[in-house]
């Protein structure tokens, strides 16, 4: 970040991202940061979903580290921790745009993989140094030198293989070697000549954001630059909070805060965008003047969810989806929409942060086999209340890929039901003549086919599907039949929980065994 006020410019501390593929140690790794180098102030620890944390390393060699010359014998890092699954690429983007530094593990004993590759991809396209941690060097199959010709192999080219990348051998199991990535990441950052200004107001990054049940929308913010002290107004986007409900990374309350700190900031307005720039003002004048530049800059949206036309043989599955954070529900977006097929349209019809509430499970009701799915949040009583009555599906995991799995079979026995039935007319419906609870008494033409008393009926309003019912009773001419047929119009009795109209029309279905 660029700043003007050289004067008043003083070195400050790395942002390390911690990259790589999924099980190849970087978990274990932050971990044995957090136990070695974390000072304990009290009680209480890192959730999970802060992905930052500030860490105080041993500066052995002041001559790697200035900062640390004089009495100053440590030196702070703030790690950012990446997901490794596929699904989270642009998480990881994100970590690596907020970043100075980034250590990119690979397991020696398994070389390079896909999110290797892409998280290397990342911190070439952003421009960052870094450094490759060579994991678990500990196991007997560990073969370091050949991960470094593997990685040649992917244009990856490290010292000694035809390039300049620096390398450590570490084991996140036994700490061996972490000292010496820690040297060669404060070494880099020192390469950077990072510097930032402290006597301006906060701005940086939103590296996440929840909604809670108790104090609202929270976000965690990343500072680049500045202080941030109580009584401020922070602004990203659209989105504004009061600085009143302050804490830092362990979860403690604090007064300010200063740049390469992430910071948790409650009460938000409405759900800042993870990735999204934030600056912080004194008055609210001036954070009102930077949200109406904001929307002047940017004009709204199209929205993103998908308008899906139904086609016939294709499978047409309506979809909620809730997730716990902002970034996890980009995830799971992405992981569910790559199950999408030619003969599969999954229709997302709402996506949203925090628990799964009436909303969600109305909506549902009203769309037919529709589904709701949570990525690390509850349902609410009502919720399961209102599904259970109307037959919607909701499925909830904290491990992504189980839903993958469960959605997969679901796509699966859709299809299936959907070989063993037919359709054998359709009709419009023309109107409404009256509507006592289920039972609906409506008058319409046949469009093609027939339409036979006793069947079951999908309902359509346009290309979308709304939902089904049962012909109890079938009329033409004022006459009690069994069927009618094409281009003549019926009165009819029909069984169901969607308001029949003008606007919809029927698909008589006969199952077929």
């Amino acid at each position: 970040m660029k700043l003007n006020k050289n004067n008043d410019l003083i070195p400050r501390s790395p942002v390390v991202a911690v990259m790589g593929h999924i099980d190849h140690g970087k978990s274990k790794l932050l971990d044995f940061i957090r136990q070695t180098n974390i000072v304990e102030k009290e009680a209480g620890g890192i959730t999970q979903h802060i992905g930052a944390y500030e860490a105080e390393v041993k500066c052995e060699d002041a001559a790697h580290a200035p900062a640390c010359a004089g009495r100053h014998k440590t030196r702070k890092i703030t790690f950012l921790d990446t997901p490794g699954h596929e699904a989270f690429s642009q998480m990881r983007v994100r970590g690596a745009k907020a970043a100075d530094v980034a250590i990119l593990v690979v397991a020696a004993d398994e070389g390079p993989k896909p999110q290797t590759i892409e998280a290397h991809e990342a911190i070439k396209n952003i421009g960052i140094p870094f450094v490759i941690a060579l994991n678990k060097i500990d196991k007997p199959n560990a073969e370091p030198e050949k991960v470094k010709s593997q990685l040649a192999e992917h244009q990856i080219f490290v010292e000694g293989y035809g390039g300049n990348i620096p390398t450590v051998n570490i084991s996140a199991k036994t700490g061996e070697g972490i000292d010496d990535l820690l040297d060669v990441v404060l070494l880099l950052a020192e390469m950077e000549n990072l510097q930032a200004n402290p006597t301006e107001n906060a701005s940086g990054f939103v590296i996440e954001s929840k909604l809670g049940t108790k104090r609202g929308v929270s976000a965690t913010l990343l500072i680049q630059n500045g202080t941030m002290k109580k009584g401020m107004l922070v602004v990203a986007g659209e989105a504004v909070a009061p600085v009143k409900i302050f804490e830092n990374f362990q979860g403690l309350a604090v007064e300010k805060a200063t740049f390469s700190s992430p910071i948790r900031i409650f009460g938000f307005d409405k759900m800042p965008e993870a990735g999204a720039e934030f600056k912080t003002f004194n008055s609210k004048r001036e954070a009102e003047a930077a949200i109406g530049a904001f929307k002047e800059k940017n004009l709204p949206e199209k929205s993103k969810f998908k308008k899906t036309e139904i086609v016939e043989g294709k499978i047409a599955l309506p979809i909620i989806i809730k997730a716990d954070f902002s970034g996890s529900l980009e995830a799971l977006e992405k992981e569910i929409l790559k199950l999408e097929k030619e003969e599969t349209t999954l229709d997302i019809l709402r996506k949203g942060v925090g628990n799964i509430n009436e909303n969600d499970a109305r909506l549902a009701s009203s769309a037919e086999n529709a589904i709701i799915i949570g990525f690390n949040v509850k349902t609410n009583p009502a919720a399961k209340e209102i599904a259970e009555k109307f037959r919607a599906d909701i499925f909830t995991s904290d491990i992504i890929y189980k839903i993958s799995e469960w959605l997969e079979e679901q796509i699966s026995k859709r299809k299936k039901r959907e070989t063993e039935e037919k359709i054998i007319g359709t009709a419009k419906i023309l109107k409404l003549f009256s509507k006592i609870k289920n039972k609906q008494l409506v008058g319409g033409m046949v469009i093609s086919g027939k339409i036979e008393a006793g069947k079951t009926i999908k309902i359509k309003r346009g290309d979308l599907a709304a939902g089904e019912g049962k012909i109890l009773e079938l009329r033409r001419n004022k006459i009690k039949v069994k069927e009618v047929g094409e281009e003549n119009e019926f009165g009819a009795m029909i069984e169901s929980k969607i308001e029949l109209d003008k606007n919809c029309a029927i698909e008589i279905i006969e199952k077929i065994s």
